[in-house]
């Protein structure tokens, strides 16, 4: 792929450690989405963990892309970190494709202007 500009890839956490293995599945996770969309100018991963919470809910990953339009912004949770990354992963790959879709469709079927005066005879 020849692309001018290199999407920005930022990971946070909160309450949280990286861990370099985990840095490592962020962006082998973020590389999926960056091959499925070239238009992604950054996307933004934040981890949070809250130990008060109860064990089902305890991990939290926001993504937060970046693009050419109205940006996406996707939240889910889990009991695990790497589960959670990979949940919103494949999150943020479907919106990318319905987002892509309605853009095709948009393309393909152009609606009809509504004129309010009829337009003049030509001659």
């Amino acid at each position: 792929m020849n692309r001018q500009n290199h999407p920005e890839l930022i990971v946070s956490g909160i309450h949280l450690e990286l861990t370099p293995s985990l840095k490592t599945y962020v962006q082998e996770k973020a590389d999926r989405l960056f091959r499925h969309e070239e238009r992604i100018l950054r996307l933004r991963v934040e981890l949070e963990c809250d130990p008060k919470e109860k064990f089902g809910t305890r991990f939290k990953a926001k993504g937060h892309v970046t693009i050419d339009g109205p940006a996406l912004n996707a939240s889910v949770e889990s009991d695990e970190c790497h589960k959670a990354v990979s949940l919103l992963a494949d999150k943020l790959d479907r919106m990318l494709s319905r987002r892509a879709l309605l853009f095709k469709v948009k393309r393909h079927h152009p609606h009809p202007i509504e004129l309010g005066t009829p337009l003049p005879k030509a001659i």
